[in-house]
Parts: structure tokens; C-alpha cells; sequence
């Protein structure tokens, strides 16, 4: 293997560690990926010394998995690295693992999930840990656990998860021998959190090369029956959605028959949730193109008017006529909603308005007359017709 461009800031790290007496290695996706020509400046390192020590050592830290032997380290330029001590796993329950440090750093690339994932590289000496055999399965293109799979998934289900992202994003297939353990094992993903499954399917939607090969990895390795029944088959809109505009969101939408219910199971937020709901209520898309027809739906759509647009584009590869005008319509700022009035509930208690229905009466009649022609949208103007209403 050859040597590869690691970044000063992540050396300065390695320095300091070494030259405290303690190992220092980088390990993790960064270096996976470096391997396959696609370089990241967020290095992960593993190390010898034990939280306390690195803490002590730089100034500037994040306790960001203390208990688990992760400290964040920043760099002059408040880039994070996380700096992990040796550990192996002496207890594991399928979500969690007990750990023990003062290990070797072959028992801590013994303890990780994929052989891609269990590279170590010594920035300084430019020497190689590669205990199995993983850069052979980068050049083979391969997914494969680590030792036994099955002992693997049994330590942490979402692990299965995991190789199906790594499958989905580089483009592997996945060994038989894991692959085969992977689906034995789907029993045991229930146990996994919800929050979890979310952050891996999110993530997994916005890095796949292939959007429909996650779905079918999804369906047949049996993650979708575990956790997202919901999951339909591999759509032909979802291969021509480029990874900038992978809005996990709006791909839930697109790829299952009932997206709220599937994210309110993965405990997605509120407005994630809420933008699921608007898309499902029955509002009817715009007949026409004309700029009044255009403005008074996107009142009524609020927000969900340009997911709307989205998941149109991708179903029929088309924009829908009406989009652009919207576009327009929203650069120029026209008013679409009461608060957008150029007027006030002072404004009208000041021609003898009371606060209550009337008022409201008032301003939903006001604004339908500024729906229907922007330029009315001015005190002046909004006061008169107040008056006359």
C-alpha cells in the first residue's frame, strides 16, 4: 500500500501523542477512502493514550464520547478529530458494548465491523496495519465482516445497516458469508433505536451511488420488513435524482406507501414529520399557470409548495408548468399570507377595528384582494378597502 496525503493539522496530532510516549494511528473512513482516492480532512485517530491523557495533552478538546474513549481534538483551524483509545468490547447486547482499554491496537481494529474499516496508517513512519486483509477487499470491491459475521451482527445490529451503506455508497457487493449472516440476523434489529435506524437510512439516502440498489439491499436483506414495511420497490424516478438534491425527506415520500407513519416510527422531528403530513393532505395542484391562480395556491400550500414541486419533478421528470411562476413569484416577494400584509392589527384598530373574528374577517378579505393583485399591498391602499369592507 502506498503512502498517503494526510493533513498537517491531523500529523501536529499524532506528534503530540507520540512524543507523550503513547502509539498514534489513523484508522477509520478516512483512510478507507483515501485508499480509494477520494481524500477527507476529518481523520479519525486511534491511540494508546487514555482519555484523561488526551485531554491533558491539548487545549483544545470535546468530550465528545468520553465514555466510550472518544475525545474531539481541534486543530488550529477548529477542524474536530476524534481520538479514540485501544479498546475491545468484553460485553456486547446487540446496541451497546462494555469496553476495556490497554489493548493493542490489533485488538482494536479486531473489534471494528468491516476489513475496509479495519486499516490503520502511521503518518509519520508511513507504515500499514492491515490485520484482514482489508485493502484486498477494496481492490475486490468487496463488503466483509470482520472474523466471524455472525458474532459481528450479535455484537451490533446496526452494523447490518452499516454494510448496507457502505455497499449502496462505494459500489461493492456484499461477501456471501456476511451477507448471509447479515439476513440471519435481522431478527435482532428491533432492538436497535429508533433514532439510530433513522440517522443510518438518512444517511444511507444521501451517499448511495444507487438509491434503488439501497432499496433492494433494504428489501432483501430483510431491514425493510424489520423496521420499514413500507418500503416499495425500486422506483424509476429515484434513479435520476442527482446525490445534491437527496433530501432524505422527500425520498421517504417518494419510496413508501405511508412516510408519516415511517418517520414518525424512526422518531424524526416534528417538522420533518410535519412536512410528510402536508404533502399528504388531499390540496389540489394548481389547474392553471396564470399568476393569480399560482399565488393563491402557494397561500394555501405554505411550505409544502416546493416539496411538492420536487416530488412531481422526480416522479414524471418534468418541472410542472406552474413552478417557474412560482419561482417568480417568490423572488419578487408578493405577499401570501396575512402576516405578509402591509398592515397591522393596530393599523386597523386605528379605523375602529376590534380585535376578534371581525378582524380576522377583515384580514383574510384584505388579503385575498392583495392575492389577486400585489400592488394593493401598501398601507394606503389596504386601509381604504379596510374601510370600505
Amino acid at each position: 500500500m502506498n503512502k498517503i496525503a494526510v493533513p498537517d493539522e491531523v500529523l501536529d496530532i499524532v506528534r503530540v501523542l507520540e512524543r507523550a510516549g503513547f502509539e498514534a494511528w489513523c484508522v477509520g473512513g478516512a483512510v478507507r477512502d483515501a485508499l480509494l482516492d477520494d481524500p477527507h480532512m476529518d481523520y479519525d485517530i486511534a491511540t494508546s493514550a487514555r482519555p484523561e491523557e488526551v485531554l491533558r495533552l491539548f487545549p483544545r478538546t470535546v468530550p465528545v464520547g468520553l465514555r466510550f474513549g472518544t475525545v474531539g481534538v481541534l486543530d488550529r483551524r477548529r477542524q474536530l478529530h476524534e481520538v479514540t483509545t485501544f479498546r475491545r468490547d468484553i460485553a456486547t447486547d446487540g446496541r451497546h458494548a462494555v469496553v476495556q482499554y490497554g489493548v493493542s491496537l490489533e485488538d482494536d481494529l479486531a473489534r471494528r465491523d468491516f476489513t475496509i474499516n479495519a486499516l490503520a496508517y502511521h503518518p509519520l513512519r508511513e507504515e500499514w496495519r492491515d490485520p484482514f486483509n482489508g485493502a484486498a477487499d477494496l481492490t475486490r470491491r468487496v463488503v466483509r465482516a470482520v472474523g466471524n459475521p455472525a458474532q459481528r451482527f450479535r455484537e451490533d445490529y446496526l452494523r447490518i445497516l452499516r454494510g448496507l451503506r457502505f455497499s449502496a455508497r462505494l459500489g461493492f457487493t456484499i461477501d456471501p458469508a456476511t451477507w448471509e449472516a447479515a439476513r440471519a440476523a435481522t431478527d435482532g434489529l428491533p432492538q436497535l433505536s429508533a433514532e439510530r435506524v433513522r440517522d443510518e437510512w438518512f444517511k444511507s439516502l444521501r451517499t448511495a451511488r444507487d438509491i434503488n440498489e439501497l432499496v433492494r439491499l433494504w428489501r432483501e436483506s430483510g431491514v425493510a420488513a424489520a423496521w420499514m414495511p413500507e418500503l416499495g420497490p425500486a422506483s424509476e424516478a429515484a434513479g435520476v435524482i442527482e446525490p445534491g438534491e437527496r433530501d432524505p425527506v422527500l425520498l421517504t415520500c417518494l419510496l413508501t406507501s405511508d412516510p408519516v407513519a415511517v418517520l414518525r416510527r424512526l422518531k424524526a422531528s416534528n417538522q420533518e414529520i410535519g412536512r410528510a403530513v402536508a404533502l399528504g393532505e388531499a390540496l389540489p395542484l394548481p389547474d392553471r399557470s396564470d399568476e393569480v391562480t399560482v399565488r393563491r395556491w402557494l397561500s394555501r400550500a405554505g411550505a409544502a409548495a416546493g416539496d411538492h414541486a420536487t416530488l412531481i419533478r422526480w416522479r414524471t421528470g418534468q418541472r410542472p408548468a406552474w413552478a417557474l411562476v412560482a419561482e417568480h413569484i417568490r423572488q419578487r416577494g408578493d405577499a401570501l399570507t396575512r402576516d405578509a400584509l402591509a398592515i397591522s392589527g393596530g393599523d386597523l384598530r386605528s379605523i375602529g377595528l376590534e380585535p376578534g373574528p371581525g378582524m380576522g374577517m377583515v384580514l383574510d378579505r384584505l388579503l385575498d384582494r392583495v392575492l389577486e393583485d400585489p400592488t394593493v399591498n401598501t398601507r394606503e391602499q389596504l386601509l381604504s378597502l379596510a374601510r370600505e369592507v
